[in-house]
Order: structure tokens, then C-alpha cells, then sequence
């Protein structure tokens, strides 16, 4: 066997064995979520045929022709039965671009489809395009809006790093033919923007995140929420704050919406992402709140602190210390699938269920945004459990 055919085939064996591995449940557990053994999708989960020229007499060595440097930030939905994830593909280039990966069961045999997404290019000066997050609307369509990423023209020359960040929108009924719709006009750069699944007051409904420029939120206060009168034409006119940045928490540099929300009885269940610096830079984790059915925009519940944090190797990455999610699926079981990424790295999945997130939602302390605060709801926690104890005790007296 030549060198070709013998690289072809441990490729081959290596690549199969990946995509089928069973994936494991890792147990206990915090009784909110479980975490799993390994990540659903990364760099080596990719086809072989993105990767390598076949042709032995064009790629004589079998060697890579198109370097794919990680797979995260995946946005989510079920569809025709299937666990279907839109995950931002990186190449070694840098450019980001988005493919779907299909599993049976939510949490492992992800596999992509033939060809990644082919966006209508509409707009000749983005560069980028990242971080989708999809939606099937109340209207019949399945939306995905998206971060389109140009470099700022105003910079000045020599200024390589300055971009602009808009929200990109798209739109289709078989997750394969998709109409690209204007990006969405708005007075701050936003990164950060996702369609609630419902009309309100007749009106589409966005989840957006102002920031003074790309990087800095700056006056931009938190999670907003802005009604558009015409998705084909979507302006951001009003902007109202839902859920604020605090200093000292988990989201005092800033805060984003993560998927759109998923309507439970007790009220629409949020999954977000909150950023605090520290001395190793950047930290991004995950963190639940909950709004009224009848009024989307008050909140009825926030725990205090993150629900998901890296740890072990999510810490590490080409960004690291990183959590970041903007997909989740509801299954008709009341079973959730959390698709997150670490360390903008590689894609991972966690499972509660809603009943149990709706519960810790609600009966989990709020942040009382001082230490005096945190000690008093331990003590609490540790007198409620003295009367349980000692009612338990009279019981098997």
C-alpha cells in the first residue's frame, strides 16, 4: 500500500471511529444539568472532503489543502426529527463560516451535511460572519440572525483591528435554501441579537445588545429589547434595557443573550452569557433568568451567579476561560439540550430538563450584590435544613 492510500485509510478509520463514539453521561451531577465526557463537535469532526485534495496525482501526500482550526458557537434547533446544530466553523484562515451537523439523539453522531452554508453575499465589505442563532417564528419561517463583521471605515491607515459588528439576517423553510433580508439597522453596534419566537402586540420582538463599539459595551447597559414593525426591512427605533450589567458579578464588562427563550408555563426561561474581567483577561460563563408570559420585558427570576463555568479542559483554548452558548433545543419530553463552546475551541452539550430549570430559576437566591448578602442566604439555607432535619428525626423517633 502506498503512502496515499495508507494515510487515506487510518484518516478514514480515525475520522468514523470520532463521529460514532457513544457519548457519556458524567454523574453525579449538580442536579440542575449534566454535563457530558466529551465534546460533541471540533475541528476533527469536520468532513475529510473539506479538508483534503483525493486526487493522489494532485495531493500526492495526502496532506491537509484547507486547515479547519475549531468548531463552536452553534445555534440549534430540531427539525424533521433530527438534532440539527449550526455551528461557526473557523478555518486556519481566521474566516469563519457555518455548517450543520445532524444527530439522531442530541448528544452524540453529530455529523455535518455535505456542504456548508452558502450565505447570499450581499453585502462586498463583511469580512466575517459568526454566532448564529435560530428561530422557528409564529409567522412559519426559521430565522437565523448572525454577527456580519466588517472592518470599520473609518480607521484609520495602518488600523488593521477596528470593525463593525452588525446583525445579519436570514430566513427559510428547509434549513437549506436560505434568503438573506438586510441587515438590521440599528444607532449602536450590535453582536449580539435574537428573535423571540412570537409576535408581540403584533410586532417582531428582538433580544439585542448595544455596544459603544466592537469590542466595548461602554454606555450599553445590558440586554435590550427593541419591537420591529418590518422583519424584511428591521430597524431598531426604541431600545429598552431588560437585564442590566452590575459591577462585581458575573456580567459587569457585559452581557448577552444567548438562544431566543423557550416558553415554559411559569414563564419565558432565558439563557445568557455574562463577561467579568480578572487577571487572566476575559472570563465568559452562562447564567438563567425568567420574564412574565403576559409582559416578555419583566423579569420574574434571576438566580444569583453563573449556572455553566469552564472547567477542566473548557478552559482551555484559543480563547480561554470562555463559555458561550446561542443554542438550546426543548424537547417535546420536557428534555433540554444546552449547546455551549468552551474557549472558543469545541462544542459541547449539558441536559436538564425544564422543570428542573424553571425550579432553580425560582428557588435559587437572587445576588444581593454584597459578600453580607451571600452570607446571609447560606445561613438560611443552613436553618431551613435544621428544621427539616429535626422534623425528619421526630418522624423515625
Amino acid at each position: 500500500m502506498n503512502r496515499y492510500d495508507n494515510r487515506l485509510r487510518i484518516l478514514t478509520e480515525e475520522f468514523e471511529s470520532l463521529i460514532s463514539r457513544e457519548n457519556e453521561k458524567i454523574l453525579p451531577g449538580n442536579g440542575i444539568f449534566e454535563r457530558y465526557k466529551y465534546p460533541i463537535l471540533t475541528a476533527a469532526h469536520t468532513p475529510l472532503e473539506w479538508r483534503y485534495d483525493f486526487n493522489p496525482e494532485t495531493n500526492p501526500f495526502f496532506m491537509e489543502r484547507f486547515g479547519i482550526n475549531a468548531v463552536f458557537n452553534a445555534g440549534a434547533i430540531k427539525f424533521n426529527g433530527k438534532y440539527l446544530v449550526m455551528g461557526r466553523v473557523e478555518g486556519y484562515d481566521r474566516k469563519s463560516f457555518f455548517a450543520i451537523a445532524e444527530s439522531p439523539n442530541g448528544i452524540d453522531n453529530f455529523r455535518f451535511w455535505e456542504y456548508p452554508v452558502q450565505l447570499p453575499d450581499l453585502y462586498p465589505e463583511e469580512t466575517n460572519v459568526y454566532d448564529m442563532r435560530l428561530t422557528a417564528h409564529e409567522d412559519g419561517w426559521i430565522y437565523g440572525i448572525f454577527c456580519s463583521e466588517s472592518l470599520a471605515p473609518d480607521a484609520a491607515p495602518g488600523d488593521l483591528s477596528s470593525a463593525v459588528a452588525k446583525a445579519g439576517i436570514i430566513r427559510t423553510k428547509d434549513l437549506k435554501n436560505w434568503e438573506r433580508l438586510p441587515n438590521l439597522i440599528s444607532k449602536s453596534q450590535q453582536r449580539n441579537v435574537v428573535l423571540h419566537p412570537e409576535f408581540v402586540n403584533g410586532k417582531y420582538a428582538l433580544y439585542t445588545r448595544p455596544q459603544d463599539n466592537f469590542i466595548n459595551a461602554g454606555n450599553g447597559g445590558g440586554i435590550g429589547w427593541a419591537l420591529i414593525d418590518d422583519i424584511t426591512h428591521a430597524e431598531v427605533k426604541e431600545e429598552t434595557i431588560i437585564n442590566h450589567r452590575h459591577y462585581h458579578t458575573i456580567k459587569e464588562v457585559k452581557n448577552g443573550e444567548g438562544p431566543h427563550p423557550i416558553k415554559t408555563p411559569k414563564g419565558w426561561l432565558h439563557l445568557a452569557h455574562g463577561v467579568r474581567a480578572c487577571a487572566a483577561g476575559l472570563r465568559y460563563v452562562l447564567y438563567l433568568y425568567m420574564t412574565s408570559l403576559e409582559d416578555p420585558t419583566k423579569i420574574i427570576a434571576e438566580p444569583g451567579g453563573f449556572l455553566l463555568a469552564p472547567m477542566g479542559e473548557e478552559r482551555i483554548g484559543d480563547v480561554s476561560n470562555v463559555l458561550f452558548s446561542n443554542g438550546w433545543i426543548a424537547d417535546e419530553d420536557g428534555t433540554v439540550y444546552i449547546y455551549y463552546a468552551s474557549s472558543d475551541t469545541r462544542m459541547h452539550v449539558a441536559t436538564s430538563t425544564i422543570d428542573r430549570l424553571t425550579d432553580y430559576c425560582l428557588h435559587t437566591p437572587a445576588d444581593g450584590f454584597r459578600s453580607a448578602a451571600s452570607v446571609e442566604s447560606i445561613c438560611q439555607l443552613i436553618d431551613a435544613n435544621k428544621v427539616v432535619t429535626a422534623e425528619t428525626e421526630q418522624v423515625y423517633l
